[in-house]
Formats: C-alpha cells, sequence, structure tokens
C-alpha cells in the first residue's frame, strides 16, 4: 500500500502557539486543556481563548489553575477560563468531570503529564505514570464521548490533541506487564510506553469515532524546559544533555512547545483527518521500530502507530477500568 503524503503547514519547528492562531477567529469553540496550570498547558489555554474559545483548565491544583485564569483574563482574553479540579489517577473524580460537563465539547487538549523518578502506584496499584499520562486521559475522553459529539454536529468536526514525546521511541507498549509487577522498574521505560500509548489512542480514537465526526492526533512538542523534568533523574538528565549536546535536538520555548499542539487543535489542514502523530507542526515521518533514539530527535516509530496495537490498548485500558 502506498503510504499517504505527509500532511504539513506553512508552520515549523521555530513558529510560536501566537502565530499558529493569529487571525483566527474561536468564538463559539469550547475547549478543555489538562494540566493547564502551568507550563505548554497553560500556554495553548492562553492562545486559544485569546482567539475568543471558551477554556476550561482542568488541573489538580485549582489554586494555581486560578492563577493562570487570572493572568489569562487580563491578557487579550475575551472571557476568563473556567478552572475545575481533576486528578487524572482518580477514576470517579474523572468520572464526574465528564458527567458534570454540560453542553457541547469541540476540543480536548490532554496534555497533563507526569515523569516519575522511581516506582510509585495509585491506590489501585497502577504504575503511576501509566495511569496519569494514558489511562486518566483514556477516562476522560471516553466520559467526554457524548459532549464531543455533540461539538461535532454544531461545528463540523471536534478534535482531540494528545500530548506525546519523542520519548515514545524508547519503547512500545509491553502488554504483557503495563504495570511493571513481574519486570525491573525503569523510569524511563514507563515514561515511554504511556507517551507509545497516547498516540495509539489517537490512533484508535479517530477508527472508532471518526462517524461521530471525532478526531485525534498525537504531538511532541519537542524538548521545552518545564515542570514536567523536576523528577527527571539524573540518567534522563544525562540523555537529554547528551542529545542536545550531539545536536540531535534544540530546545524550545513553550511557546514553541505550544505550536504544535495548536495546530493539530485547529489548523483547517488536520480538519477531519486523525491517527496522525506530529512534530514541528507537520506530521512527523515514520522511523523504523529499531532506530536509535540517540540519533532521532524526530519521527514517530511504527509501534506508536500500529493498528492491531491501538485496538488492543483500547481493550485493555477499558478492562483496568472495568468497564
Amino acid at each position: 500500500m502506498t503510504p499517504h503524503p505527509l500532511i504539513t503547514t506553512r508552520f515549523d519547528g521555530s513558529s510560536t502557539a501566537d502565530e499558529v492562531a493569529a487571525g483566527v477567529d474561536l468564538r463559539g469553540l469550547c475547549a478543555v486543556v489538562t494540566g493547564a496550570s502551568s507550563g505548554l498547558g497553560a500556554e495553548t489555554a492562553r492562545v486559544l481563548a485569546a482567539a475568543g474559545a471558551d477554556v476550561t483548565l482542568a488541573v489538580r491544583d485549582t489554586a494555581a489553575g486560578a492563577r493562570v485564569a487570572d493572568r489569562i483574563a487580563t491578557h487579550g482574553a475575551r472571557r476568563r477560563p473556567m478552572v475545575a479540579g481533576m486528578d487524572l489517577t482518580d477514576p470517579a473524580g474523572v468520572a464526574r468531570f465528564a458527567r458534570d460537563w454540560t453542553g457541547p465539547l469541540h476540543l480536548l487538549v490532554n496534555n497533563a503529564g507526569v515523569v516519575t523518578a522511581d516506582l510509585q502506584r495509585t491506590e489501585v496499584g497502577w504504575e503511576f505514570q501509566f495511569a496519569t499520562n494514558h489511562l486518566g486521559h483514556f477516562a476522560l475522553a471516553c466520559g467526554l464521548h457524548n459532549a464531543l459529539a455533540r461539538g461535532a454536529a454544531d461545528r463540523g468536526g471536534a478534535r482531540i490533541v494528545s500530548v506525546s514525546s519523542t520519548a515514545h521511541m524508547r519503547a512500545p507498549v509491553d502488554f504483557d506487564d503495563i504495570h511493571f509487577e513481574h519486570r525491573a522498574y525503569d523510569p524511563q521505560i514507563a515514561y515511554a510506553q504511556s507517551k507509545t500509548a497516547n498516540s495509539l489512542f489517537a490512533v484508535e480514537v479517530s477508527r472508532r469515532w471518526v462517524t461521530d465526526g471525532i478526531v485525534a492526533n498525537a504531538v511532541n512538542p519537542g524538548g521545552i524546559r518545564t515542570g514536567l523534568q523536576r523528577n527527571f533523574t539524573p540518567r534522563q538528565r544525562e540523555s537529554l544533555d547528551a542529545a542536545e549536546a550531539a545536536g540531535v535536538f534544540t530546545y524550545k520555548t513553550v511557546e514553541q512547545g505550544a505550536a504544535t499542539t495548536l495546530v493539530a487543535a485547529i489548523a483547517p489542514e488536520f480538519e477531519g483527518t486523525g491517527g496522525h502523530y506530529l512534530d514541528d507542526c507537520r506530521e512527523a515521518y515514520t522511523v523504523p521500530d529499531d532506530a536509535d533514539l540517540s540519533a532521532h530527535a524526530y519521527g514517530v516509530k511504527k509501534w506508536a502507530l500500529d493498528p492491531d496495537a491501538a485496538r488492543e490498548l483500547w481493550s485493555v485500558s477499558c478492562a483496568t477500568l472495568e468497564w
């Protein structure tokens, strides 16, 4: 089968989120951004609100979220974002957030993410990075499906943005031991499989929900110095520093990192099409599964787009959440 031409835009790795949204009128668009109390999430929410969207910040720390909402309100937003508390590791809390949502939803940005330096588990025993980065967002999107379908009906489509990472290149999802119950724990591998899961989620959403007008795409924001790195192990920091020194990648600003999220969220090139992985504001090229991460700061491994793995992940996620 001939591969489809990669989707490009007029933006690149140096573009900012403001540049992507310049001249775009988002009035009437309702958006939820998770992890919007700092970093990429806060910047994504700011730009969406400045373009006229009604934005809800879904955050664990509502006080921090309120401070972000206040800053956004004083910097050109048509309306102050709403702030809602939600812990992605708490299935009941995620379900409550989705149940309390009223009206249509046009855009869901699954931005929140965690990195741990050692093995941590949720109250029910799930590995913490996978639980937060994938399972919580999976539950949230499924809980908001009907709202997204209503949004698609009244606006001609709804989108989900799943924030992944180049780290996905380190590991596929290990379906035999997702929660590290039998293998030695490696926080880098745990993070990597959660980021692969973010991409596979977009693949399967786009297959299952496209008839509802809902598509999802995964994005790699690039290397950015944010609070996410506060829990990096020395090994993780050394790996990033070595890659930067070798010229494999260059650190971006938060404004540049959020640009690829905005492309997936609002750019016309990605309207109605999903299951793609983006970096530098365009669809990424595919690299072999055995490609060395130290030589590839960009691109997407085949295992992160594998439709069979995407279907299996969906089934496993439902079973884990006891649906």
